[in-house]
């Protein structure tokens, strides 16, 4: 068999035929990106999850995306992932024993919390979220979401990335005074339960190393460069980059952001530079395409072309991605909510 890795997951895909799906998140390096049946944003993905019937689902991104999959996959299908070490930092810095015990000091007052987690986290936390009555949110849809779980009655806290949380809440005019960052060192002893009483919205300190790179100063210098380019960033990013910027929102609104410019425009986008580089590819001829800063993603990165060859040919022989059952029925409720909720 040929080593040419292009040419063995081919010949592997026609094998397996319609038995196989390959997913594949926009920040995927085009080697891999080529070989993608879906491409999509995380909420895109995970409604695509529940539509396919392949028996073999192969899921290009970092780990918690396949974590996700694997909650959601029908009974019979398995989730694989090129490299389980791809791993995303923002889903780390919330630790499900960390959210516990900051759920535990909070509650020592006698309110009562609801969760709210960016996709960006482990199933375990997702589960715990789902257990409170909560839900996921995805940078798609975090205004929404945020807004329902407002509407629950209860305090909320978001996690794990500040950033989001602080720019829906800015877009749904909460004032300031109404949130507030956690302070969760020391396992979250240090959290004062007192002082979140009168809070609507606590926010988790963790944040994407990828976005909090593109800085507001970035588009100021920009603007004064070059007037009439324009600006589009990821809500990752600070809230004083978001608000210097044009529009922001998720990889699929940035896509559209870029298809809607003018002809002739020079749009600036702040995201991860594989998406950056594939839209400036994309639109060569009629506009162009700049990365606000370049910002790659290891994590992504660890998915490689060679990495999802060796991936299917060894099918049959690798575990797969597996959610024990009681938290994948907690973490699954978590994002059904969010589905229905979305759904239109």
């Amino acid at each position: 068999m040929t080593k040419d890795p292009a040419t063995i997951i081919e010949a592997l895909r026609k094998q397996y035929g319609k038995r196989l799906s390959i997913l594949a998140h926009h920040y995927q390096h085009d080697d891999v990106a080529r070989h993608a049946d879906h491409m999509g944003d995380s909420l895109e993905l995970a409604r695509k999850i529940k539509e396919l019937d392949s028996e073999y689902i192969v899921f290009c991104g970092v780990y918690f995306m396949a974590e996700t999959a694997a909650v959601l996959a029908k009974p019979g299908q398995k989730i694989f992932i090129p490299d389980a070490s791809a791993s995303c930092s923002m889903s780390e810095m919330a630790p499900v024993t960390v959210f516990e015990r900051a759920l535990a000091r909070l509650t020592e007052t006698g309110r009562d919390y609801i969760g709210l987690t960016y996709v960006n986290s482990s199933a375990a936390v997702k589960a715990v979220c789902g257990r409170l009555g909560g839900s996921v949110c995805t940078s798609a849809n975090a205004v929404r979401m945020l807004s329902w779980a407002l509407d629950q009655g209860k305090g909320v806290i978001f996690l794990p990335d500040k950033m989001l949380a602080q720019n829906s809440a800015n877009a749904i005019g909460l004032p300031e005074h109404e949130r507030m960052i956690l302070d969760i060192r020391q396992n979250g002893s240090r959290i004062d339960p007192e002082a979140a009483m009168d809070k609507k919205l606590l926010i988790w300190p963790g944040q994407c190393v990828i976005h909090s790179r593109f800085k507001a100063d970035d588009i100021a210098a920009m603007r004064r460069r070059e007037p009439d380019a324009l600006f589009v960033v990821h809500p990752e990013c600070h809230p004083d980059t978001v608000a210097r910027a044009d529009a922001n929102g998720s990889t699929t609104r940035i896509i559209n952001f870029v298809a809607e410019a003018p002809a002739g425009a020079v749009v600036y986008v702040g995201t991860e530079v594989n998406l950056v580089e594939r839209l400036a590819r994309q639109y060569k001829s009629t506009k162009t395409i700049k990365p606000l800063r370049v910002s790659p993603c290891s994590g992504m990165a660890k998915v490689t072309e060679q990495g999802l060859a060796r991936q299917l040919a060894n099918l049959e022989n690798e575990p797969d991605v597996r959610v024990a059952p009681e938290m994948a029925e907690s973490a699954g409720r978590a994002v059904a909510k969010m589905l229905e909720i979305c759904a239109g």
